[in-house]
Protein backbone atom coordinates (compact mmCIF):
# COMPACT_ATOMS: atom_id res chain seq x y z
CA UNK A 1 0.00 0.00 0.00
CA UNK A 2 1.45 3.54 -0.76
CA UNK A 3 2.13 5.59 2.38
CA UNK A 4 0.00 8.22 1.45
CA UNK A 5 -3.16 6.52 2.52
CA UNK A 6 -5.13 8.84 5.17
CA UNK A 7 -7.72 7.63 7.54
CA UNK A 8 -9.38 9.13 10.45
CA UNK A 9 -12.43 9.83 12.55
CA UNK A 10 -14.80 12.51 10.92
CA UNK A 11 -17.65 13.64 13.75
CA UNK A 12 -20.57 15.70 12.65
CA UNK A 13 -21.66 18.23 15.52
CA UNK A 14 -24.52 20.93 15.37
CA UNK A 15 -27.65 21.44 17.29
CA UNK A 16 -30.90 19.09 16.95
CA UNK A 17 -32.29 19.02 12.95
CA UNK A 18 -29.61 20.82 11.31
CA UNK A 19 -29.50 17.84 8.88
CA UNK A 20 -26.30 15.92 10.61
CA UNK A 21 -27.89 12.06 9.93
CA UNK A 22 -28.95 12.96 6.50
CA UNK A 23 -25.51 14.65 5.71
CA UNK A 24 -23.50 11.31 6.54
CA UNK A 25 -26.27 8.97 5.03
CA UNK A 26 -25.94 10.97 1.51
CA UNK A 27 -22.46 10.85 1.80
CA UNK A 28 -22.16 7.02 2.81
CA UNK A 29 -24.77 5.78 0.31
CA UNK A 30 -26.22 3.57 3.37
CA UNK A 31 -29.43 4.82 5.64
CA UNK A 32 -27.48 3.86 8.54
CA UNK A 33 -28.22 6.47 11.08
CA UNK A 34 -31.95 7.29 11.45
CA UNK A 35 -33.96 10.26 10.22
CA UNK A 36 -36.97 11.48 11.45
CA UNK A 37 -38.20 15.45 11.79
CA UNK A 38 -38.54 15.56 15.52
CA UNK A 39 -35.13 16.56 17.23
CA UNK A 40 -33.31 13.98 19.28
CA UNK A 41 -33.47 11.59 17.42
CA UNK A 42 -29.82 10.38 17.62
CA UNK A 43 -28.81 9.41 20.38
CA UNK A 44 -26.00 7.68 19.62
CA UNK A 45 -22.68 8.24 18.26
CA UNK A 46 -23.05 5.92 14.83
CA UNK A 47 -20.10 5.07 13.14
CA UNK A 48 -20.34 4.65 9.02
CA UNK A 49 -17.19 4.18 6.86
CA UNK A 50 -16.02 5.07 3.37
CA UNK A 51 -13.60 2.73 2.40
CA UNK A 52 -11.76 3.98 -1.05
CA UNK A 53 -8.36 2.34 -2.34
CA UNK A 54 -6.51 5.47 -0.99
CA UNK A 55 -8.32 6.95 2.15
CA UNK A 56 -10.89 5.94 4.92
CA UNK A 57 -12.89 7.96 6.76
CA UNK A 58 -14.84 7.50 9.80
CA UNK A 59 -17.75 9.31 10.40
CA UNK A 60 -19.39 9.67 13.41
CA UNK A 61 -23.24 11.25 13.75
CA UNK A 62 -23.49 12.91 17.60
CA UNK A 63 -26.64 13.28 19.09
CA UNK A 64 -27.80 17.15 18.48
CA UNK A 65 -26.37 19.69 21.39
CA UNK A 66 -28.76 20.38 24.07
CA UNK A 67 -28.98 21.64 27.50
CA UNK A 68 -29.53 18.62 29.43
CA UNK A 69 -32.44 18.05 31.47
CA UNK A 70 -32.25 14.09 32.53
CA UNK A 71 -29.29 11.99 32.83
CA UNK A 72 -29.97 10.78 29.76
CA UNK A 73 -29.33 14.05 27.90
CA UNK A 74 -26.03 14.51 30.33
CA UNK A 75 -24.89 10.90 28.71
CA UNK A 76 -25.53 12.01 25.58
CA UNK A 77 -24.02 15.43 26.04
CA UNK A 78 -21.10 13.68 27.28
CA UNK A 79 -20.75 11.39 23.92
CA UNK A 80 -20.59 14.66 22.31
CA UNK A 81 -17.71 15.69 24.40
CA UNK A 82 -15.87 12.29 23.94
CA UNK A 83 -16.27 13.24 19.82
CA UNK A 84 -14.84 16.08 20.51
CA UNK A 85 -12.00 14.25 21.87
CA UNK A 86 -11.13 11.70 19.33
CA UNK A 87 -12.18 13.65 16.00
CA UNK A 88 -9.20 14.20 12.98
CA UNK A 89 -11.99 16.46 10.98
CA UNK A 90 -14.95 18.30 12.66
CA UNK A 91 -17.97 19.12 10.63
CA UNK A 92 -19.96 21.51 11.85
CA UNK A 93 -23.46 21.72 10.68
CA UNK A 94 -25.48 24.33 10.91
CA UNK A 95 -29.30 25.50 9.40
CA UNK A 96 -29.36 28.75 7.13
CA UNK A 97 -32.40 29.41 8.57
CA UNK A 98 -31.53 29.58 12.47
CA UNK A 99 -29.97 32.23 13.87
CA UNK A 100 -26.32 32.88 13.51
CA UNK A 101 -25.61 34.10 17.03
CA UNK A 102 -27.54 31.06 18.30
CA UNK A 103 -25.33 28.46 16.45
CA UNK A 104 -21.42 30.77 16.99
CA UNK A 105 -23.06 30.57 20.81
CA UNK A 106 -23.49 26.49 20.68
CA UNK A 107 -20.40 26.21 18.66
CA UNK A 108 -18.58 27.94 21.39
CA UNK A 109 -19.07 25.43 24.10
CA UNK A 110 -17.16 22.77 22.51
CA UNK A 111 -13.26 22.69 22.37
CA UNK A 112 -12.09 21.27 19.49
CA UNK A 113 -8.61 21.54 18.18
CA UNK A 114 -9.33 19.20 14.98
CA UNK A 115 -9.37 21.36 11.87
CA UNK A 116 -13.33 22.87 11.24
CA UNK A 117 -15.36 22.52 8.13
CA UNK A 118 -18.62 24.31 8.77
CA UNK A 119 -21.21 22.94 6.54
CA UNK A 120 -24.39 25.80 6.12
CA UNK A 121 -27.09 23.44 5.53
CA UNK A 122 -30.90 24.36 3.56
CA UNK A 123 -28.93 27.19 1.55
CA UNK A 124 -32.02 26.75 -0.87
CA UNK A 125 -34.41 28.06 1.51
CA UNK A 126 -32.26 31.14 0.99
CA UNK A 127 -33.56 32.28 -2.61
CA UNK A 128 -32.01 35.85 -3.30
CA UNK A 129 -28.22 35.15 -3.97
CA UNK A 130 -27.25 38.57 -2.71
CA UNK A 131 -28.69 37.14 1.18
CA UNK A 132 -27.22 33.44 0.96
CA UNK A 133 -23.98 35.67 0.16
CA UNK A 134 -24.59 38.14 3.19
CA UNK A 135 -25.12 34.88 5.92
CA UNK A 136 -22.02 32.93 4.55
CA UNK A 137 -19.70 36.01 5.25
CA UNK A 138 -21.37 36.38 8.37
CA UNK A 139 -20.41 32.78 9.38
CA UNK A 140 -16.68 33.26 8.39
CA UNK A 141 -16.87 36.43 10.73
CA UNK A 142 -18.50 34.86 13.72
CA UNK A 143 -17.22 31.22 13.59
CA UNK A 144 -13.56 30.57 12.83
CA UNK A 145 -13.13 27.39 10.70
CA UNK A 146 -10.59 25.92 7.97
CA UNK A 147 -13.66 26.01 5.03
CA UNK A 148 -17.11 27.22 5.01
CA UNK A 149 -19.33 25.36 2.25
CA UNK A 150 -23.32 26.29 2.12
CA UNK A 151 -24.69 23.17 1.01
CA UNK A 152 -28.29 21.71 0.64
CA UNK A 153 -28.00 17.69 1.04
CA UNK A 154 -31.65 17.01 0.01
CA UNK A 155 -31.00 18.97 -2.96
CA UNK A 156 -27.55 17.71 -3.42
CA UNK A 157 -26.45 21.54 -3.92
CA UNK A 158 -22.96 21.74 -3.39
CA UNK A 159 -22.80 18.21 -1.75
CA UNK A 160 -19.91 17.12 -4.15
CA UNK A 161 -17.48 19.45 -2.02
CA UNK A 162 -17.56 17.86 1.03
CA UNK A 163 -15.42 14.70 0.83
CA UNK A 164 -12.78 16.83 -1.06
CA UNK A 165 -12.71 18.91 1.79
CA UNK A 166 -12.42 16.37 4.39
CA UNK A 167 -9.88 14.44 2.29
CA UNK A 168 -7.45 17.81 2.21
CA UNK A 169 -7.64 17.58 6.15
CA UNK A 170 -7.45 14.02 7.11
CA UNK A 171 -4.55 12.62 8.90
CA UNK A 172 -2.33 9.89 6.69
CA UNK A 173 -2.74 6.80 8.53
CA UNK A 174 -3.76 3.26 7.27
CA UNK A 175 -7.01 1.59 7.09
CA UNK A 176 -8.82 1.45 10.87
CA UNK A 177 -11.60 -1.15 9.87
CA UNK A 178 -11.60 -3.94 7.05
CA UNK A 179 -13.14 -2.94 3.57
CA UNK A 180 -16.23 -4.69 3.80
CA UNK A 181 -17.46 -3.06 7.22
CA UNK A 182 -19.87 -0.26 6.89
CA UNK A 183 -20.09 0.24 10.67
CA UNK A 184 -19.03 -0.65 14.35
CA UNK A 185 -22.33 -1.23 15.43
CA UNK A 186 -23.94 -4.52 15.97
CA UNK A 187 -27.20 -5.45 13.40
CA UNK A 188 -29.37 -6.12 16.77
CA UNK A 189 -28.29 -1.65 17.12
CA UNK A 190 -29.66 -1.01 13.45
CA UNK A 191 -32.84 -3.20 14.28
CA UNK A 192 -33.48 -1.41 17.32
CA UNK A 193 -33.08 2.04 15.55
CA UNK A 194 -35.29 0.83 13.09
CA UNK A 195 -37.72 0.24 15.18
CA UNK A 196 -37.92 3.74 16.80
CA UNK A 197 -37.45 5.23 13.89
CA UNK A 198 -40.99 4.18 12.59
CA UNK A 199 -42.33 5.04 16.61
CA UNK A 200 -41.18 8.75 15.80
CA UNK A 201 -43.52 8.73 12.48
CA UNK A 202 -46.15 6.77 13.97
CA UNK A 203 -46.58 8.69 16.99
CA UNK A 204 -46.47 12.19 18.07
CA UNK A 205 -45.61 15.10 20.41
CA UNK A 206 -43.70 13.51 23.82
CA UNK A 207 -44.54 9.57 23.39
CA UNK A 208 -41.00 9.15 21.27
CA UNK A 209 -39.05 10.69 23.97
CA UNK A 210 -40.44 8.20 26.83
CA UNK A 211 -39.11 5.39 24.55
CA UNK A 212 -36.47 3.12 24.38
CA UNK A 213 -36.34 0.07 22.17
CA UNK A 214 -34.43 -3.01 23.26
CA UNK A 215 -33.85 -6.04 20.67
CA UNK A 216 -34.54 -9.44 23.25
CA UNK A 217 -33.38 -11.60 20.70
CA UNK A 218 -31.89 -12.19 17.59
CA UNK A 219 -32.05 -15.78 15.98
CA UNK A 220 -30.74 -15.51 12.09
CA UNK A 221 -31.81 -18.78 10.60
CA UNK A 222 -31.25 -19.99 7.21
CA UNK A 223 -34.48 -18.90 5.44
CA UNK A 224 -35.76 -16.08 8.33
CA UNK A 225 -34.33 -14.08 11.04
CA UNK A 226 -36.45 -14.09 14.25
CA UNK A 227 -36.67 -11.02 16.19
CA UNK A 228 -37.70 -10.13 19.55
CA UNK A 229 -37.96 -6.58 20.95
CA UNK A 230 -39.46 -4.61 23.63
CA UNK A 231 -40.46 -1.05 23.68
CA UNK A 232 -40.04 0.39 27.33
CA UNK A 233 -42.36 3.54 27.90
CA UNK A 234 -42.53 4.98 31.21
CA UNK A 235 -45.96 5.13 32.30
CA UNK A 236 -48.73 2.55 31.92
CA UNK A 237 -50.99 5.56 29.85
CA UNK A 238 -48.05 5.94 27.44
CA UNK A 239 -48.44 1.78 26.81
CA UNK A 240 -52.08 2.08 25.94
CA UNK A 241 -51.37 4.95 23.21
CA UNK A 242 -48.20 2.47 22.09
CA UNK A 243 -50.55 -0.39 21.59
CA UNK A 244 -53.40 1.63 19.96
CA UNK A 245 -57.06 0.77 20.20
CA UNK A 246 -57.57 -3.39 20.43
CA UNK A 247 -53.72 -3.16 19.72
CA UNK A 248 -54.00 -1.74 16.02
CA UNK A 249 -51.13 0.53 16.20
CA UNK A 250 -48.51 -1.67 17.61
CA UNK A 251 -49.43 -4.11 14.70
CA UNK A 252 -49.42 -1.18 12.13
CA UNK A 253 -45.74 -0.37 14.01
CA UNK A 254 -44.29 -3.67 14.01
CA UNK A 255 -45.51 -4.18 9.98
CA UNK A 256 -43.94 -0.82 8.90
CA UNK A 257 -40.80 -1.72 11.21
CA UNK A 258 -40.72 -4.98 9.69
CA UNK A 259 -40.29 -3.86 6.31
CA UNK A 260 -37.64 -1.84 7.26
CA UNK A 261 -35.70 -4.55 8.82
CA UNK A 262 -36.34 -6.83 5.82
CA UNK A 263 -35.02 -3.91 3.53
CA UNK A 264 -31.91 -3.61 5.81
CA UNK A 265 -31.07 -7.56 6.65
CA UNK A 266 -32.20 -8.84 2.80
CA UNK A 267 -33.58 -11.10 4.56
CA UNK A 268 -37.22 -12.49 5.50
CA UNK A 269 -37.97 -11.16 9.23
CA UNK A 270 -40.65 -12.09 11.87
CA UNK A 271 -40.88 -9.36 14.48
CA UNK A 272 -42.38 -9.70 17.53
CA UNK A 273 -43.08 -6.66 19.60
CA UNK A 274 -43.87 -6.02 23.42
CA UNK A 275 -44.35 -2.96 25.23
CA UNK A 276 -43.21 -2.83 28.85
CA UNK A 277 -43.69 0.41 32.07
CA UNK A 278 -40.47 0.99 33.40
CA UNK A 279 -41.61 4.45 35.44
CA UNK A 280 -37.84 6.25 35.57
CA UNK A 281 -35.55 4.11 32.91
CA UNK A 282 -34.47 8.00 32.16
CA UNK A 283 -33.08 8.44 35.39
CA UNK A 284 -32.10 4.76 36.13
CA UNK A 285 -28.35 3.73 35.58
CA UNK A 286 -29.04 0.98 35.33
CA UNK A 287 -31.93 0.58 32.66
CA UNK A 288 -29.81 3.29 30.90
CA UNK A 289 -26.99 0.58 30.84
CA UNK A 290 -29.27 -1.86 29.44
CA UNK A 291 -31.15 0.02 26.96
CA UNK A 292 -27.45 0.78 25.69
CA UNK A 293 -26.91 4.61 26.70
Amino acid sequence: MENNHKAGFVNIFGPPNAGKSTLMNALIGENLAIISPKVQTTRHRILGFITEPNYQIIFSDTPGIINPKYKLHNKMMQQVKNAMEDTDVAILMADATESVDGFAEIIGELKVKAPKILIINKIDLIKDPAERKRLVAEYEEKIKVSKVIPVSVTKAINLDQVLPAVLEFLPENPPFFPEDDISDRPTRFFVSELIREKIYYMYDKEIPYHTAVVVQSFKDLPHIVRISADIVVTRETQKMIILGEKGTLIKKLGIKARESIEQFLDKKVYLELFVKVRPKWRESDNHLKEYGY
